[in-house]
């Protein structure tokens, strides 16, 4: 039975619209979506889920989230760099994640540049934010949420350049809201 308080504590709760009243996407956008995340596991979490998105909705996604950190050594990019053909056969063959053969590969691709970039920069989270101005997050609070940005196009333009594939410049956006390195919640969001 739901008091008059917790009636109150619900009223005042503002989200942006996106994520509906779906709770594995409204949790996703209150715990996650915008908060800065500097970890290089947890970006090339994101690298490995952003790059699967490609063309598919993100809540499709999330709900193979589980799936993908048990078929990607949770995420351990060493492990994913040295996945062999007969990992990619497992994969192929895993209904908790996306089959796509092209993505599959392009994911175990991405994990040895990730590596190379490491190795370059120091972190894949200091290159990332070489791209930001004065190195930090950018904050919108905009209702005007845009698909992609001169930022998102630079960074994405440098990646396919150092041959990463499924990370063009909206994939990229994506990417950067999912990891803080903007902040795009409407201004009344309870969760800015």
């Amino acid at each position: 039975m739901q008091t008059a308080n917790s009636k109150l504590q619900t009223q005042e709760i503002k989200r942006c619209t996106w994520p509906g009243a779906d709770p594995l996407y409204m949790d996703y956008h209150d715990n996650e979506w915008g908060k800065e995340v500097h970890d290089d596991k947890k970006l090339f979490e994101f690298l490995v889920l952003e790059s699967a998105q490609a063309g598919l909705s993100w809540i499709t996604i999330l709900r193979r989230r589980e799936g993908y950190r048990k078929a990607y050594a949770d995420f351990d990019v060493q492990k994913v760099a040295a996945f062999d053909d007969e990992d990619v056969a497992r994969l192929l063959n895993d209904e908790g994640i996306i089959r796509n053969r092209l993505k599959v590969l392009s994911s175990i691709n991405n994990a040895k540049l990730f590596i190379e970039v490491q190795k370059e920069f120091g972190s894949f989270d200091k290159y990332l934010y070489s791209f930001m101005p004065n190195g930090k997050p950018i904050v919108n609070y905009t209702t005007a949420i845009p698909a992609s940005t001169p930022i998102s196009d630079a960074i994405s333009k440098d990646m396919k350049k150092r041959g990463f594939k499924f990370f063009g410049t909206t994939i990229c956006y994506a990417h950067m809201q999912a990891t803080g390195m903007v902040n795009d919640h409407l201004p009344d969001c309870s969760f800015k």
